[in-house]
Parts: C-alpha cells; structure tokens; sequence
C-alpha cells in the first residue's frame, strides 16, 4: 500500500534536553526508514520545552511551539505526546493524565513516574483506549520491554537479574581497574556527564529500583510496588572489597533482583558478588545488561548502552512505531484488572552464600571470637583471607560462607560488631552464582 494513502502519525515532543532532541534527530535523518517500518509517516506537529530560544543543535522551525504542556496535552492535531522531561509529580504527572484523557497515546522515558504512578496511569489509558510506551525508561538503548512483554510472553519467569545503572557500573569498574577511591571515581564520573551533581538517585540504587520496579511488575504480572523495594547503594563499597572479590575470583555488581521461589516474590536492589566469568560479570564501563531465566526459554540475557542520546531516543522512537503501526500492548503485559497484588519480600529468607569483610584489631583471639558467633548461628565458613595492615595493627578478615539463611548471617554480623576487636561496621554482600 502507498505511504501517501494512509495519514502521518503525529506526535508532540515535550522536553528538549538530550533525550528529545536525540529524538527529533531521528525522526528528521531516518523519516524515510520510519515511514517504511511504520507504514505510514510519522510527524512531530510540535514541541515544548522550558526556553524557546535556547540554541539546541537541531532544527525546530517546522515545528509549532506549544506554549503550555497543558496546550501540547489537548491539540487536537496529536496522536501521541513524547515526555522526556522528567520527574513524577506535579506538572510533569499533570501532562501526562491530562494527554491520556484526551485519549493521546503517551511515550515516556520517565521511570520514576512509571514505578510511583504506573498502576493508576495504565487504568486511566485503557479506559480511553490508549496506551503508554516506556521502553526508554529502562536499560536506555535495550529493548528490554519489548522482551520481557513480547519476546517472553509465553513463560513463566522464574528470576530476573539487572545491572540497571550505567553509573555504579561505571564507578565498581572504574576503582578495580584504576585502584582508585569511590569518592574519586565519583568526581571522574560526574566530570565526564556519566554522573549527575547530585549524584544520590544513582549511587544510592534509587534510579535502578525505579527501574527494577517496571521490571518485576511485567516479569510477574503485577503492579509495580516501588515501595516495597528493599534499596542499598553502593557508596559504602571500599577499593578494599572490590580487590578482595577480584581476588576470589568475583566482580561487585549493583543488582536489580526479582524472583519467584514457588512461594515467595522477591525484589531487591543491592550489590553482589558475582563470578567474574558469569554473563553479569563481564558487564562492564556504562553498560547495562538484564538477564532472565524462564520455565521454557532457559536463560536469556540482553546488553547495551542504558543511557545517553542516541540509545534511549532510539528507545522512544521505537515506540512510537509500534503505535503508529496499531500495536496497543497492555502496558504491564496484561489488563489493568488482571494486575495482580504481591507481598513482596526482601530476600532475608533466602538460602545464599555470603561475602563478609570485617576490619579487627590484629590480636591474638579474634577470629576465633568471630567465627564462634558464626557457629552459634548456624553459619560455616567456605574460604577465608586475612591481611594484616603492620601500620595500624589492623586486619582486614573477608570470609567467603557456605550457603546460610541470609537473616541468620545478618543476625550472626549483629553480634560479632559487638566485638571490642572489631573497628568499623562489616561488610555483608550475597553471592549471585548467575
């Protein structure tokens, strides 16, 4: 059928920082691979953004300038707004609802809007029969959604595994192989764009549980549950830890985690160890990567570029050839109605061999204080390595456990901090033989 018989696909792009401009970019220099991909044109009608005459590197001037997000949310003359403006409450919300109820499909790169208001904002499209791409809003250039909603849509996923923010990726790859400080790699990584000023939503592990989030709720069925999400960072990772782990033949990685045991729904977001040689252990620099096990598929793993202008606009346009070709998918993989609630757990319960890095006084007696209190929790120890530090008459001991109850090893760490021998506060991390 001639393009010219069916009519364009029109968008409206709301934010013009890296990621918006990135997308017109594409739909300007690859219209004609769109407009075949899609079967028909697709149009940006306008766009809008916080200053009209900022000097942006791209070629606006066939666009009108919507002068509110309330205007771009209820022109008539759009089929789908593009939101890559950011943030999950207020104006940027406010954009998005009102977009929906005009009956505007709406494509989003916003995962904190996703994972706080996902649940609500999927009602509200299918009840005026539109729908919400967010394949940008997870994992950058790699179409993970797609995967896990589509590609994977006739297993059941048994576990899902993320390294989901280029940042911390960056940061534990940067300290093994420069052997530089986690506060140095930090400054490196924020003059280099890879960090923001404020770099706590990646550090902390926030922005990988916004994402974690989307993930577990299409992985399972349900509703994404932000909230329930047991969240640690990784600025409390010493060079110390990460040469240990190298030498026992692991890599740190910051993990996204969701699970299901046959009883229990897991999610988590935390750093482990993981085997050097593993699939997750050769991610490295910026890269993301999400691997995933399901009951016919076996394992499956995806990697690329999580962030920056080309991949994640990449990621948007995606999606909006899909609704330009008609495709309306369930946003979370099934109806609205069919989301199911879970009680998530955090992993304490979980069977798990453990890293454990502990700073004592190097005395005569420690360690045989340290690994009574192991015993008397139940907890055996696999591989064992201490270094003394003549300097200080310090030692640094790392254990390596058999499988325990991770509750149990963190009770049993409870009681040896109690140790007069013992300087700072242990080091706890699982083993994730992926």
């Amino acid at each position: 059928m001639a393009l010219n018989n069916k009519q364009p696909f029109r968008v409206g792009v709301a934010g013009l920082g890296t990621v918006g401009v990135g997308v017109v970019n594409i739909i300007q220099q690859n219209a004609d691979i769109l407009a075949l991909r899609s079967g028909r044109p697709i149009e940006i009608i306008s766009v809008t953004a916080g200053s009209k005459d900022k000097e942006r590197g791209v070629d606006l001037s066939a666009y009108a300038w919507a002068n509110s997000l309330n205007a771009m949310a209820c022109d008539a003359n759009i089929d789908a707004i593009i939101e890559v403006i950011g943030g999950s409450e207020g104006a940027v919300k406010d954009f998005v609802e009102t977009a929906l109820k005009n009956k505007k499909h709406v494509v989003t790169a916003n995962k904190a809007l996703m994972a706080h208001h996902g649940v609500a904002l999927t009602r509200l499209a299918e009840e005026n029969n539109v729908t919400i791409g967010y394949e940008a809003a997870v994992a950058g250039g790699i179409p993970v959604i797609k995967n896990l909603r589509e590609g994977l849509a006739a297993n059941k996923i048994q576990c899902l595994y993320g390294i989901l923010n280029g940042t911390c990726n960056y940061i534990l790859t940067e300290m093994r192989e420069t052997g530089s400080s986690f506060d140095d790699v930090l400054k490196d990584a924020q003059e280099k764009g890879y960090a923001e000023a404020d770099p706590t939503f990646d550090v902390e592990g926030i922005d990988a549980a916004h994402k974690l989030a989307l993930l577990a709720a299409l992985a399972f069925g349900a509703k994404p549950d932000f909230a329930a999400l047991d969240v640690t960072g990784i600025s409390h990772i010493t060079l110390e830890d990460i040469q240990f782990a190298n030498d026992l033949g692991y890599r740190i990685k910051l993990l996204g985690m969701a699970r299901y045991d046959g009883t229990n729904y897991m999610q988590s977001v935390e750093p482990c160890l993981v085997p050097i040689q593993s699939a997750l252990g050769a991610v490295e620099g910026v890269f993301n990567a999400v691997y995933t096990d399901g009951d016919f598929v076996d394992k499956t793993m995806m990697e690329g570029r999580g962030a920056g202008e080309g991949p994640t606009a990449s990621s948007v346009v995606a999606d909006i050839i899909d609704l330009a070709r008609g495709n309306m998918r369930p946003v979370f993989g099934v109806p609205h109605d069919m989301l199911k609630d879970i009680e998530w757990h955090n992993g304490d319960n979980l069977q798990t061999q453990c890293y454990i890095h502990i700073r004592v006084k190097d005395e005569a007696g420690v360690l045989a204080d340290m690994t009574a209190h192991l015993k008397d929790h139940n907890i055996s120890v696999d591989r064992f390595v201490q270094e003394a530090n003549k300097q200080d008459q310090s030692a640094s001991v790392v254990i390596i456990t058999h499988k325990a109850l991770f509750s149990a090893v963190k009770n049993a760490l409870s009681s040896v901090e109690k140790l007069s021998a013992v300087l700072d506060k242990p080091t706890l991390l699982k083993l994730e033989d992926i």
